[in-house]
């Protein structure tokens, strides 16, 4: 059972989540998480078990050296934290850890039940897949939500994917039926640069993160990474002409197909959140 330390009653509380595994290309999605425990000073109230759900063989407990320099050993698991960040009106629960490799209904069902006890009004879970899509343009973010209200309010869709899934999609469909709004956003990452890391992923996901919260979220050095991420990936193309000549079929493709979404709506919010975040840091 996942037992949560006393905290005190969180505001109207955002559940934020994204798991390692098979929902999470290149760590683009669970870095979101990473970036905002740290960003946000989180506060860990909670971890599952992992007795129960993971395969030790598969995820490995890892060695290290604590604070004191002393060995210890820490074994993968699935870690609920809590944030109040500044300038929202509103508390954060953050969910990060690994897809498990058994009983996930089990997992599932204490993971909701943490975020009943902690107050969750809405669950946002956090994905990135392998895409044909070019490196040189920007990541696309695809959204889905789970409830009419929250698609119309958020300009998003109703899933329509039909296949395998993670654990993030059996998330949203417990969520669904234990009648909790869900929103689950999914960043693009180049397939044929699938190596961790990919902070250009990573930030579209803050993106949509910072849409969703209407609030600026400190970037750190991400922007920074992201254009040595993509001027690394420049120079490797332009050592294999094949690869050169692929990523050139992908950016005329990407081109014609974003043609009648050029100007509107999606330029107008990404124009509005820059000249936001420049007031706040002049």
């Amino acid at each position: 059972m996942l037992e949560i330390e006393e905290v005190p009653d969180l505001v109207n509380p955002l559940v934020i989540a994204a798991f390692e595994g098979w929902n999470d290309a290149a760590e683009a999605a669970s870095s979101v998480v990473d970036h905002l425990m740290k960003v946000w000073n989180a506060r860990v109230v909670g971890a599952i078990d992992p007795e129960e759900f993971y395969d030790f063989q598969v995820n490995r407990p890892s060695v290290g050296l604590d604070e004191h320099g002393f060995r210890k050993l820490t074994w993968p698991s699935t870690h609920v934290a809590v944030a109040s960040p500044p300038d929202l009106d509103r508390d954060i629960i953050l969910i990060r850890g690994i897809e498990p490799n058994m009983r996930w209904r089990q997992f599932t069902a204490e993971l909701l039940a943490a975020v009943d006890e902690l107050g969750g009004e809405l669950v946002v879970t956090l994905g990135a897949l392998l895409a044909d899509t070019p490196h040189t343009r920007p990541i696309p973010v695809s959204g889905t939500a789970t409830e009419p209200e929250l698609i119309d309010r958020l300009n998003l869709e109703q899933s329509t994917y039909e296949g395998p899934t993670g654990i993030v999609g059996v998330v949203q469909d417990a969520c669904v039926k234990l009648d909790v709004p869900a929103v689950s956003y999914w960043a693009a990452v180049p397939h044929y640069v699938a190596q961790p890391p990919c902070p250009k992923a990573t930030l579209a996901l803050l993106g949509q993160v910072e849409e969703l919260l209407e609030v600026s979220i400190p970037l750190g050095d991400l922007p920074e990474e992201a254009r040595a991420w993509e001027r690394g990936v420049d120079e490797l193309a332009e050592e294999d002409e094949d690869i050169a000549d692929y990523v050139r079929s992908l950016e005329e493709a990407r081109d014609t197909t974003d043609l009648p979404e050029a100007s509107g709506e999606a330029i107008a919010r990404e124009f509005e959140r820059y000249l936001k975040r420049r007031g706040e840091d002049g």
